[in-house]
């Protein structure tokens, strides 16, 4: 894959600075967001490699979640949360996530998905949840 940039969906403005800086220090284009219209708008005219969505947000939900990857099936969804439990994500986790990270970001296994994405070429419908 060409392109390597990254959508980042994270309300709380140093925690998104600080995630896209550490995506920029890897070579990646990050791209900071503040709402799930403005991901979407923007993954429909740009080539993504990934979006990094930050479900303590409270308008993220499983139906804009699957939308999102209905409408975006050659991008790789990414969710973190602090919380190592989203009962009410089950079905997105399931099914149309391919990795969760927890918070704070462990950079080691971020880079560890999305280098696993760029060089494996892992079939977008092929989620992968640890």
């Amino acid at each position: 894959m060409n392109e390597k940039k990254v959508v980042v969906l994270d309300m709380n403005e140093q925690h998104s600075k600080a995630l896209c800086t550490m995506l920029e220090a890897k070579q990646y284009h990050a791209v900071p967001m503040r709402s799930l219209d403005s991901i979407q708008g923007y993954i429909q005219k740009h080539n993504c490699l990934a979006v990094i969505l930050d479900v303590d947000n409270e308008s993220v939900h499983n139906r804009s979640i699957r939308q999102l990857t209905v409408d975006n099936p050659g991008v790789y969804f990414f969710v973190m949360s602090q919380h190592s439990y989203n009962p009410e994500l089950e079905e997105s986790i399931c099914y149309h996530i391919y990795a969760c990270l927890n918070k704070p970001v462990d950079q080691d296994e971020m880079f560890y998905w999305l280098r696993s994405i760029e060089e494996n070429h892992a079939a977008p419908n092929n989620r992968i949840v640890p």
